[in-house]
């Protein structure tokens, strides 16, 4: 099997659970960015990275949340 062939196949097996991870991505993304621009504008640098930085365990959180609410 080449390369292009086990790309192919992940992507078959897992093509929706990317699209979530991408749609989570792009809204954590945005949310931040708004908040940062319009919210809190006068907050240091650093707390913006922070916040995104937060999208980790934030995501995680939110996933294995689901996948209890769906188990429950």
């Amino acid at each position: 099997m080449d390369l292009t062939d086990r790309i192919r196949e992940h992507v078959r097996e897992n093509g929706t659970g990317m699209v979530h991870d991408l749609m989570f991505a792009v809204v954590w993304v945005a949310v931040v960015s708004f908040l940062f621009e319009f919210v809190f504008v006068s907050a240091p640098r650093w707390t913006f990275y922070m916040f995104m930085l937060a999208g980790i365990p934030a995501y995680f959180g939110f996933f294995l949340s689901l996948e209890l609410a769906r188990a429950g």
